[in-house]
């Protein structure tokens, strides 16, 4: 029976690769759909006074807000109001729209109050432990959807053997899926001192039937009380959403194309702002009075004006800014050799700047 299913999706499997384009690499903009897991009649998780849906629907409308700010950056939301859709309309939604990227918000819950800590999915074919209950709990939506039987026939939730045909369509953007939910987790741990729990593969529907790149992302345990309390408060939900999109901008950065406008994607808060009344100068303000092409490593972004001293900025030198549109942008380096600039790209990536890239300076 095992093997019968399998030779079903594997031809499946063909011919949607057959007849699905190349989704989102035709567009300049990259296109991003943020899933706000459960909704309506379906509350997902609810412990220590909160409900699942509430705060993804939260997280995610935070993170589409930060995003705006990008130019070549198209947003796509599943929901953002409190309404039930289904797990495949979802699914649709992304792949009606090519998206490039596919991110769904949710939070985790046990029976007991003991775990935390933050975790990112990936589909694949793992059935460990508590991470299968996950999926199960996450897939578990599709019975309380109408004809579900019909729906999802050949995909049940508490089997994950139904699965191995169709992981074929995942073999292409898997490692991109990784990369991400890598970045991510890199920044819960690093940014924001969360408990990192891991990157997982597993068999999730929702991430299943997308055929971009995507993760799952359980931002925490609605079941312990501490974790909880961060998870309800605007602090907590508003630095989880930075987090993600600054991860998000990182991996399009990569895989897609550099943002000519950055987010403070960095900035850390031991960083010393400068006086509101420090007037710039020509020392570190960008001002190249020759002709040639120069390149600099864009490091972050902010509304703040920052000191530029070594200690705001890892212990990296050289550092410049502009100021337009009440918008500050640090640089680091000035070379007029673009392999040159690269090495230093290097270095700022070492030193934590993940989402640096180089930008030119033309003077005519």
């Amino acid at each position: 029976m095992i093997y019968k299913n399998t030779i079903k999706y594997i031809l499946l499997a063909v011919l949607l690769f057959a007849f699905i384009p190349n989704f989102g690499q035709s567009s300049n903009q990259f296109k991003v759909v943020l899933d706000a897991g459960h909704g309506g009649k379906d509350p997902g998780a609810m412990k220590n006074g909160l409900k699942e849906k509430e705060i993804a629907l939260d997280v995610v409308l935070r993170v589409g807000k930060l995003l705006e700010a990008y130019n070549d950056v198209a947003l796509v939301y599943t929901r953002k109001t409190d309404v039930f859709i289904e797990l495949r309309e979802r699914a649709n939604i992304a792949n009606r729209a090519k998206a490039n990227l596919f991110v769904s918000v949710h939070c985790n819950s046990t029976t007991t109050a003991v775990p935390y800590g933050s975790m990112t999915l990936v589909m694949g074919m793992s059935r460990t432990g508590t991470n299968l209950e996950i999926a199960k709990t996450e897939n578990a939506v599709i019975f309380q959807e109408a004809d579900y039987k019909t729906k999802y026939k050949g995909f049940d939730p508490n089997n994950p053997e139904t699965l191995i045909g169709l992981k074929i369509m995942q073999e292409e953007s898997l490692l991109q899926s990784i990369e991400l939910a890598s970045l991510i987790q890199d920044g819960f741990k690093t940014k924001l001192n969360r408990k990192d729990k891991g990157v997982h593969q597993q068999p999730l529907w929702v991430l299943d039937a997308t055929v971009m790149p995507g993760v799952l992302i359980e931002l925490g345990f609605v079941s312990n009380p501490e974790e909880a309390k961060y998870l309800s408060s605007e602090e907590g939900k508003a630095e989880l959403a930075q987090s993600i999109a600054n991860s998000i901008i990182a991996y399009k950065n990569t895989f897609f194309s550099p943002s000519e406008v950055a987010l403070p994607l960095d900035v850390q808060d031991e960083l010393i702002v400068a006086p509101e009344n420090t007037i710039p100068t020509e020392n570190n303000v960008v001002v190249n009075s020759d002709k040639t092409t120069h390149y600099k490593v864009q490091l972050e972004a902010g509304t703040k004006l920052i000191d530029t001293k070594p200690a705001n900025f890892k212990g990296l030198k050289n550092i410049s800014y502009t100021h337009e549109n009440k918008l500050y942008k640090y640089f680091y380096g000035d070379e007029t050799d673009y392999e040159a600039c690269k090495k230093l790209l290097e270095e700022a990536k070492k030193k934590g700047y993940k989402s640096a890239y180089i930008v030119t300076f033309e003077n005519k």
